[in-house]
């Protein structure tokens, strides 16, 4: 049975803005591993539909905590990375 993955939702490059900074995304890990596809040699979805194609979001990770509660599902936090700003001069950019 996959496990389902609670971590903060990523804010993509093309997003601008910030309706959605702050949610939570609920995704599953895969239980079958990928395999290749016969004709093309490209590594193939495996049937898992889940991890494929199944994302939730919710205003906080005790909402998603619950949901999980709810459904019988097995999770795990994946707590937020630190960020950690690097000063650099201008000049840097050049060297």
């Amino acid at each position: 049975m996959s496990v389902a993955i609670i971590q903060k939702r990523p804010q993509l490059g093309t997003e601008h803005g910030g309706s959605r900074v702050g949610q939570w995304q609920l995704s599953f890990d895969r239980a079958q591993p990928l395999r290749a596809d016969p004709l093309t040699g490209w590594a193939g979805g495996g049937g898992d539909t889940r991890a494929d194609q199944v994302r939730l979001t919710f205003n906080s990770p005790e909402e998603a905590i619950a949901y999980c509660e709810r459904q019988g599902l097995q999770f795990e936090v994946v707590p937020d990375p630190p960020r950690r700003l690097q000063l650099q001069s201008y000049a840097d950019n050049f060297k």
